[in-house]
């Protein structure tokens, strides 16, 4: 079973979150809804900016919990090479 990891921001270089799930599409209409965590909920945090896609979810796990060490300046680098707009990225999934 595959996996995804994802950055959700509240808005371009806002409150950041990193999560870990089997359903993206699912888990992002949680946050989005209000249900997906305390924090986001309470940091407005619904917008996503970044994610990646592995094949085993203990690989997703793996990159999750490194990223969450990472120091903030490095997840923004991270979000900007691929999405320099800090566009939700929620409509374009297809998965």
């Amino acid at each position: 079973m595959g996996g995804y990891v994802y950055i959700l921001a509240s808005a371009p270089h806002g409150t950041l979150y990193v999560g870990v799930t089997n359903s993206l599409s699912r888990r992002v209409y949680e946050h989005r809804e209000g249900v997906g965590s305390d924090f986001c909920r309470k940091y407005g945090v619904k917008r996503l900016v970044h994610y990646e896609v592995f094949e085993h979810i203990p690989n997703a796990i793996h990159r999750e919990k490194r990223l969450k060490k990472w120091p903030r300046r490095w997840k923004i680098n991270l979000i900007e090479a691929g999405n320099p707009q800090w566009n939700d990225l929620y409509e374009t999934l297809n998965c």
